[in-house]
């Protein structure tokens, strides 16, 4: 039988530096538990709230979606120091209704009344109190402060509790907290006169704000976090008594079992009111421009045979055939919208003479070839679309597009024109305490001698990426000896542990805009940054589980590189180069950029230039844009290995191995090596029978190593391989082989979008080794290594020049054909300044 109680008052770790308890464990101990429903109700802001729905659902427990509220004590657009602060109070959504008018509430908090929190007032709280649960909360609420400010009188208590009743009726209750805070049963008693004479619903609750008792430590070392102090100071901001926790229903009623049993009764009243249903999947794409009679399907579909015809206009039977499979998978998964969205972007950069290109598996789509949303034709270079889309498993195309990184707010600003300031944001991310400043933060605010804090930090190895402060013990013998030995370092370690992956402060994310067909408050609370952007309060796994379009704009300085090359080229030698005719092979300029790549000169080009990859350049004297390509894909952790085989095999064609003779055709391109994640997909098909979808179902499992689908896949590789005649060792050798390329391996496409869009090792190696001036490789990278590159014109036979008032412009300039002028902007602590 489930246990007759519910916490409807909890903090999780996104009340930032004040909550210790993560999702995930919230959920995980209501369940243990076996209470029916557990609420979230963090400080001001809805960071969490989808999240905790859709783990709840998971879980098979009630979400009881809320916020706690910080009201003004005036107006929220008043801001007086002496008389402007905030009161407490918890909201929860009973249905939709109130779920919307909660997010905007959350909302308008952040971008109309915030003053140090983000604040409501009675005015909203009265025009969105529809579906909405309101309890009077702690001893920071109104009514509490009203009773201290009433010296005994209980006038000034009963007209707070008139209003929140006469607006919110019998939504509205009053809270009794179980902890034993000071004064708070104090409080708890004129609450109970209220309740009663005014027949006023009271609900118990915990004001929780980290999981366990013995969490308690953890807790108040978080709060030394947020607050800059220690433990050892006694005047510091702490949590006493140490009862902040998720008390079990034995401890609840312990506490009012005598004191009012129907305060433990009604919480139950207040969970059985909320039935909110949040709908994911799905939701409908912003509105494009249309003509007449067209649905967005049959004008993609002109658009894309008109394009194929000038894109390529002596195009092949087999772009025919590609391009109607395409726009066929395309139609039955309704993408067509997404397209045209993408296309509109893509036209207004090139429009706007803004240099962009989309990264990853898009490339592989013709459709996106003939639209003019990417620069290669897929067919040539050999790119499955099934890498991009899966009709076996549909999800939302991914489309990054990477633009000139001074020029990616023109491509913002004509988005957010579009479509509506109110329907485009930026995504909310979140910075957690990883292993090495858990340990760090822990050691300052438990006055631990900094020295040894360090020497334990530095024992956790930087990579891999995301290790925990377990998995740093494990592979570093002297971490676990010296946690094992000394009890400064355990009890440091055992603090950080509890504090390890907490969110400690929210930014935003470095390229996610969403992008919505009405005001984006409709579907996630929104917030706004310190420059005064739009910002979604969910971050992106919850945008994508509600369904909304997100796209990845970034900002790439190589691409504002190529730009600036091209204009100086312009202006000091009046030629026009267009980036995209260059000639990749068969051309004197191609042959001399060859040349200086394979003597090293990689100085400043983007991924070539570290000391590593330039040695495996020079080894390997790149004759083409699909060597370089490969050379990239491999320079990376565990592909790393096969690069020297890659370089022989260039060499000396007779030690190229094939598992199997259908392998042949697949890897004859990358010298038997396997590189790219396509060809893991055409091997399948090949040795096994499976359609790239399916192919691509097998990479996915491969990549998240998930041991029960894997041990599924892995049988039906063996079965499709007996099935075309592959024997059972080669099948099972093929399968070792592909299985850790799954995970780490470049898709093809990125190979060739080089992060950028252009193909640009050979267009920064040809505008520097091949377009008179020299101009770009010295022209590079202008505001942090620019005395590395100084260097690098002067060991390219170019003459460097000063800095000079008179003759420096901002940037970095040519004069004649080989002297490069420094820029002034690059001098430190200078600046453009103001027209």
């Amino acid at each position: 039988m489930p246990t007759p109680f519910v916490h409807l008052h909890n903090h999780s770790e996104f009340s930032l530096l004040d909550g210790a308890t993560k999702i995930k464990d919230m959920v995980s101990y209501a369940v243990e538990m076996d209470m029916p429903a557990i609420a979230l109700t963090d400080h001001g802001m809805m960071y969490g709230a989808f999240e905790f729905y859709m783990k709840c659902r998971a879980a098979g427990i009630k979400p009881l979606v809320g916020c706690e509220l910080y009201v003004a004590t005036r107006k929220r657009t008043d801001r007086d120091p002496k008389r402007d602060g905030n009161h407490h109070l918890v909201a929860l959504a009973k249905n939709e209704t109130g779920y919307k008018n909660l997010m905007k509430l959350a909302t308008k908090a952040s971008l109309e009344g915030f003053y140090y929190k983000p604040r409501v007032d009675k005015e909203l709280l009265a025009e969105h109190h529809e579906g909405l649960i309101i309890c009077s909360a702690c001893m920071g609420g109104e009514l509490a402060k009203a009773v201290v400010e009433g010296k005994g009188s209980l006038e000034p208590a009963k007209n707070v509790a008139a209003w929140y009743r006469e607006v919110f009726g019998d939504d509205f209750y009053l809270e009794a907290q179980g902890h034993h805070a000071d004064g708070q049963w104090e409080l708890n008693e004129v609450i109970k006169r209220l309740s009663r004479q005014m027949n006023i619903k009271m609900v118990a609750t915990n004001d929780s704000h980290y999981l366990k008792a013995e969490d308690a430590d953890a807790h108040d070392v978080l709060i030394c976090i947020q607050t800059g102090t220690t433990v050892q100071d006694a005047k510091r901001m702490k949590y006493e008594p140490r009862e902040f926790y998720l008390k079990t229903y034995e401890e609840m009623m312990g506490g009012f079992e005598k004191f009012a049993p129907d305060a433990i009764e009604n919480t139950l009243e207040v969970a059985e009111k909320c039935n909110l249903e949040i709908e994911m999947g799905r939701v409908p794409m912003p509105a494009v421009d249309l003509p007449g009679g067209k649905t967005p399907h049959t004008h993609m579909t002109d658009l894309c045979w008109e394009g194929l015809s000038r894109r390529i206009p002596s195009h092949a039977q087999v772009h025919k055939d590609r391009l109607a499979y395409e726009l066929d998978i395309i139609e039955k998964t309704g993408f067509s919208q997404y397209f045209l969205i993408v296309m509109d972007i893509s036209n207004h950069a090139r429009s706007g003479g803004i240099f962009f290109g989309v990264r990853g598996s898009a490339a592989g789509s013709l459709a996106s070839y003939c639209l003019g949303i990417t620069d290669l034709d897929p067919i040539e270079y050999d790119l499955t679309f099934e890498r991009f889309l899966n009709p076996e498993r549909v999800t939302m195309p991914d489309i990054d597009m990477d633009f000139e990184d001074t020029r990616r707010q023109e491509v913002i600003q004509h988005v957010t024109q579009k479509y509506g300031a109110e329907q485009v944001a930026f995504i909310t991310t979140f910075g957690t305490l990883g292993a090495k400043a858990a340990i760090r933060d822990a050691g300052r605010a438990l006055a631990m001698p900094m020295p040894e804090v360090d020497r334990l930090a530095k024992m956790v190895p930087s990579l891999p990426v995301g290790i925990t402060i377990d998995r740093a013990m494990q592979d570093n013998p002297e971490f676990g000896a010296t946690y094992q030995s000394n009890e400064m370092a355990q009890k440091l370690v055992d603090t950080a542990k509890r504090l390890e992956g907490i969110s400690r402060h929210a930014s935003v994310h470095a390229a996610g805009i969403m992008i919505a067909d009405r005001p984006l408050v409709e579907y996630t609370p929104l917030a706004r940054t310190a420059d005064g952007a739009l910002v979604t309060q969910y971050p992106h796994s919850s945008l994508e589980a509600i369904g909304l379009l997100k796209m990845d704009f970034l900002g790439l300085s190589n691409l504002t590189i190529l730009a600036r090359a091209v204009k100086l080229i312009k202006e000091t030698r009046g030629e026009t180069v267009d980036v995209w005719k260059i000639p990749l092979s068969d051309d004197p300029r191609v042959d001399r950029a060859y040349e200086m790549l394979g003597r090293g000169e990689t100085t400043g080009i983007f991924q070539l230039e570290s000391t590593g990859m330039r040695k495996y350049i020079v080894d390997l004297k790149p004759n083409s844009v699909k060597e370089l390509a490969a050379m990239v894909a491999l320079y990376r952790p565990g592909p790393m290995a096969h690069i020297p085989r890659y370089i022989r095999c260039k060499f000396d064609p007779s030690q190229i191995e094939y598992t199997h003779p259908l392998l042949e055709p697949i890897l004859k391109e990358s010298y038997g090596v396997i590189v790219y994640q396509d060809q893991v997909l055409k091997i399948v098909q090949a040795i096994a029978g499976f359609t790239l979808g399916q192919a691509d179902l097998l990479r996915r499992a491969m990549g998240k190593k998930s041991q029960k689908e894997m041990e599924k896949q892995r049988d039906n590789f063996m079965k499709g391989a007996q099935a075309r005649g592959v024997g059972k060792k080669d099948a099972e050798t093929i399968f070792n082989e592909i299985e850790p390329f799954a995970g780490y391996a470049f898709n093809g496409a990125r190979r060739l979008l080089c992060d950028g869009g252009l193909p640009d090792r050979v267009s920064e190696g040809e505008l520097s080794g091949g377009v008179p001036g020299r101009a770009d490789e010295h022209l590079r990278r202008q505001y942090g290594k620019s005395g590395r590159d100084y260097r690098g014109v002067q060991a390219a036979s170019c003459q460097g020049r000063p800095p000079c008032v008179n003759n420096s412009s901002a940037d970095f300039t040519v004069s004649g054909t080989d002297t490069i002028r420094f820029g002034l902007m690059a001098i430190k602590n200078v600046r453009q300044g103001s027209d």
